[in-house]
């Protein structure tokens, strides 16, 4: 007799974005998949990120499905979650991830150089804002939310000048042609975990945990570890004005030759009115990712950092 496959039942958020990532993991899977759409409280309100709660908006209602038995894995925004663990949940795979920088859609594709002063530029995000703020441009920010149609359509519309957005959910949308300009890390570092996707699973699932482990991608994981343990030491969430990028590359032996796989990190925090700023970087060994993440937050703030985000809340 041949054995019958179970059906992983997949959650995911209603959104259009959320509902194309998902599939792409069930299509990537490559196993019977139902997709089960989920409500959560940041999907019903239209306030701002910072007036809901911040961290876990989008994510206590898939896990509260999750752990009831209700789906099997819960597909999330990486960037979207809390850093702190979840009793009973593992995060069974990271897939490859997108690019994570933010990118521009303005006005006759005009870049944020071009924008003249008193620009409105949209964005959800206290992040984006600082460092738009800090680049002196004298554009103004404003605050937005809504799906990715509607952000654009601000633009579009004439509403506003400019919106950014996460480059990586304009491509999974096929939208990437409407972008003027992709933002230099250097000006504009991008949120942790931004453009990764993050699988989870009951722990003690051990049947789905190994159907989506296939998915996991070790570069992609080690980056978002060290980017997210920098964001855990700061004792930062989603909404504060928090920088991080993190990139596996090739180390150096004494040589010249190519050496193991180092994991390079970049963190920002800005203050809200971008009046000042604090940018470090530091490296070490991949499987030193969250060791690598804690030291460069501790520099941060060693360097006044926590000034600043106290300054946000």
């Amino acid at each position: 007799m041949t054995a019958t496959v179970r059906t992983l039942r997949i959650g995911t958020r209603g959104s259009l974005l959320a509902r194309t990532q998902t599939e792409s993991v069930a299509a990537a899977l490559g196993l019977p998949t139902e997709i089960v759409t989920v409500v959560t409280a940041g999907d019903r309100s239209s306030a701002a990120l910072d007036q809901l709660g911040g961290t876990g908006v989008f994510v206590s209602a898939l896990r509260t499905a999750l752990l009831a038995g209700e789906i099997d894995v819960a597909v999330h925004s990486y960037k979207d979650l809390p850093t702190a663990p979840e009793p009973g949940i593992v995060i069974a795979a990271v897939p490859p991830r997108e690019d994570a920088r933010d990118a521009l859609v303005a006005r006759d594709g005009m870049t944020l150089g071009e924008l003249p002063p008193g620009s409105r530029i949209g964005t959800g995000s206290p992040r984006r804002a600082a460092q738009i703020r800090a680049l002196g441009l004298g554009i103004e920010v404003v605050a937005l939310r809504g799906n990715v149609d509607t952000r654009l359509g601000k633009v579009h519309g004439g509403e506003l000048d400019g919106v950014v957005l996460a480059l990586a959910g304009l491509r999974r949308l096929g939208r990437q042609d409407e972008v003027s300009e992709l933002l230099d890390p250097i000006q504009v570092l991008p949120a942790p975990a931004q453009g990764a996707l993050a699988l989870e699973c009951r722990s003690d699932d051990v049947a789905a945990i190994d159907a989506v482990a296939v998915l996991d991608d070790a570069d992609s994981r080690a980056a978002v570890t060290a980017e997210r343990a920098l964001l855990a030491e700061l004792e930062a969430g989603c909404t504060a004005p928090v920088g991080a990028m993190a990139e596996v590359v090739d180390g150096d032996c004494d040589d010249g030759s190519p050496g193991a796989a180092e994991v390079f990190l970049r963190g920002s925090v800005t203050a809200l009115d971008g009046s000042d700023a604090v940018r470090l970087s530091a490296s070490g060994p991949i499987n030193e990712a969250d060791a690598i993440g804690r030291r460069l937050a501790a520099e941060l703030l060693a360097a006044g950092a926590d000034t600043m985000m106290e300054s946000s809340k």
